[in-house]
């Protein structure tokens, strides 16, 4: 497990505190995940006859595998700093994780995992940040999330990204003998892990096609220090926008589906929307 100092609660504003102490923790993680060569210290599963089945580089399955891997650290930091700690009741709830104080303040923690582009190491595939539909609308509903979405506090990600492996030799077995665990190839390496609110790290597009989920920029340093489209704004705006997303028309009697026209609309500082960071894309 990781290790953290335990301390009582103080003056400081508590969303504050828990992502202080959260991205703290986080970042004392990396050596308990990876080797020293920097791979996934996750080889594979292991049955009954002490046999390991090697893990692919699906990104569903690493997603879940990950999260499994990080949950009892998760546990340790809830329990060493106070925090009551709740998984999701149904597998389509959000959040992932709620953190109680135990004076009833909540805080949303979901997974967030996606790969390095290999042709442009410097951005991830991007994360979906959650549906901006009823319960994001309706802050009162209880529809797919574990409480209302105005009972939390702060709306957290536990940032991770990864290099994808190449693809195992397919002459080579997908089953080893436990003896010989250290031959298998882990399916990803270079793992980064961080802490960011959501509304830092968005974007003003989908993340994925016509669902009604909230994409991410993608640019790495950006999200890792949360600077995303909304970051100069603040989360009113983010949440005006997604609020609203597709809903008003502009002069042309068009959906507003970008934040420049958003903020000209509401009459707001056009100078305080920040770009997508440019791809650039090695050769």
């Amino acid at each position: 497990m990781a290790s953290a100092k335990k301390s009582g609660r103080s003056t400081e504003a508590p969303k504050k505190r828990f992502g202080r102490l959260l991205a703290d923790f986080v970042a004392e993680l990396g050596p308990q995940i990876v080797t020293e060569s920097g791979e996934w210290v996750v080889k594979g599963f292991i049955d009954t006859d002490q046999r390991i089945y090697m893990v692919s580089s699906d990104t569903k399955l690493i997603s879940k595998i990950l999260e499994i891997h990080l949950l009892p650290h998760l546990f340790y930091f809830a329990k060493i700093h106070d925090y009551e700690m709740m998984l999701a009741d149904h597998q389509n709830y959000y959040p992932d994780i709620t953190f109680i104080e135990d004076t009833g303040v909540k805080f949303a923690l979901d997974f967030k995992t996606s790969y390095r582009l290999p042709n442009n190491p410097e951005h991830c595939n991007g994360f979906t940040l959650g549906s901006h539909g009823e319960y994001f609308i309706d802050r009162l509903s209880t529809k797919n999330i574990q409480f209302p979405y105005s009972e939390y506090s702060g709306h957290f990600c536990l940032g991770i990204i990864y290099n994808r492996q190449e693809e195992q030799d397919a002459e080579r077995p997908e089953r080893y003998p436990i003896v010989e665990i250290d031959s298998i190839g882990s399916a990803i390496r270079d793992l980064e892990l961080f802490v960011v609110e959501k509304w830092r790290i968005a974007s003003d597009k989908r993340g994925s096609g016509n669902t009604a989920n909230i994409g991410s920029i993608k640019h790495i340093g950006d999200m890792k220090a949360g600077k995303g489209m909304f970051h100069k704004l603040g989360e009113k705006w983010f949440d005006d926008y997604w609020v609203n997303y597709g809903k008003i028309t502009s002069e042309s009697d068009q959906p507003i589906k970008s934040l420049k026209d958003f903020v000209k609309y509401r009459g707001g500082d056009l100078s305080k929307v920040v770009e997508k960071h440019p791809p650039n894309r090695k050769k």
